[in-house]
């Protein structure tokens, strides 16, 4: 109908359905004109199978519904993978999922619904997502600790740590602490590897460590746990803006001042660290620019570009009040 009120072919209503740069101006002005006039809407399922692709990717985060919609990390990294995705044809679904019941997640990801998979948020233990990339394309958010030719895109975690770190020594901190991540997930444990390697060249101890999980209590919690070893404390590295805002309520419960007292850097550059008074030193994480970077790759991936497995993108130190 589209081709006989435009007076041309189905072929050529089918290029310009589909923005194929040789159609005429003034042609694909025609049946843009007769698809307006008729409320045509190309029949996705009727694509999908004349083209064997369903135009749709999966973002599975392996984290509870709770921590997903309290982590602004997860925002930003929809926020730039939704970006990249609006100038294509693909839309995306999001599946929260947990490693305990991975059945129903792996079923729908290989019984042909989507065309790639965008995993964020993966621990060490999460060993079923590596394995579907034999069977689908799939683009990891970080390192993933299970090793095998996976595609993932990153940032420098140890530099950005030892970068923060480099700017408590700088500022004559002589026993600096770290809430470091959870030490079954690649950010945890490269940020805990940069804080020790600055200190270690600075010819500092590195045993005042606790463990966090990312969020704000687990900040607090870490850094209870720090105070009461009772060993002085000038200067806190914590791997993440969460957990260092949990960290100045308990500083602050202790008479400490921020950063007179104790310096503190943080990690992410999200709201938590500028909305904390004094306003959180931090080392920039591109999340956005990382999801965009996802996409891009898994896009690639599914068209059969050649792509690199490995993507690196920098950090930088923001400077504010704290240290």
């Amino acid at each position: 109908m589209v081709a006989a009120l435009a007076g041309v072919s189905r072929a050529t209503v089918s290029r310009v359905v589909n923005d194929s740069p040789k159609v005429k101006p003034d042609v694909a002005k025609a049946v843009n004109e007769a698809i307006t006039t008729l409320n045509y809407v190309p029949n996705r399922a009727a694509r999908s199978l004349a083209s064997r692709r369903t135009q749709s990717v999966a973002l599975v985060v392996p984290e509870s519904t709770s921590k997903v919609f309290a982590d602004p990390f997860f925002a930003s990294v929809v926020q730039g993978i939704a970006m990249y995705l609006a100038d294509t044809d693909y839309t995306l679904n999001m599946i929260i999922s947990s490693e305990s019941k991975p059945e129903k997640t792996r079923r729908y990801l290989l019984g042909g619904n989507v065309d790639g998979a965008l995993v964020v948020s993966h621990h060490s233990s999460d060993h079923s997502w590596s394995r579907l990339s034999e069977s689908l394309p799939i683009v990891f958010a970080g390192r993933p600790l299970t090793g095998g030719d996976s595609y993932y895109v990153d940032v420098d975690n140890e530099a950005g740590a030892e970068g923060a770190t480099e700017r408590l020594i700088a500022g004559g901190r002589r026993n600096i602490a770290t809430i470091a991540g959870p030490q079954d997930m690649p950010p945890g444990i490269d940020r805990l590897t940069g804080w020790r390697r600055a200190l270690r060249r600075a010819g500092q101890g590195d045993s005042l460590v606790e463990i966090g999980d990312f969020t704000p209590a687990s900040g607090g919690a870490a850094m209870r746990r720090l105070l009461e070893r009772g060993v002085p404390i000038d200067g806190l590295f914590a791997a993440n803006d969460q957990m260092a805002a949990g960290a100045y309520s308990v500083l602050n419960e202790h008479g400490l001042r921020i950063p007179h007292d104790v310096a503190v850097v943080g990690f992410d550059d999200d709201y938590f660290g500028a909305t904390v008074a004094p306003a959180l030193t931090t080392v920039h994480h591109p999340v956005v620019e990382m999801g965009s970077k996802m996409a891009e790759l898994l896009v690639g991936l599914i068209a059969g570009k050649p792509t690199e497995r490995v993507t690196r993108l920098p950090t930088s130190l923001v400077i504010r009040n704290s240290a």
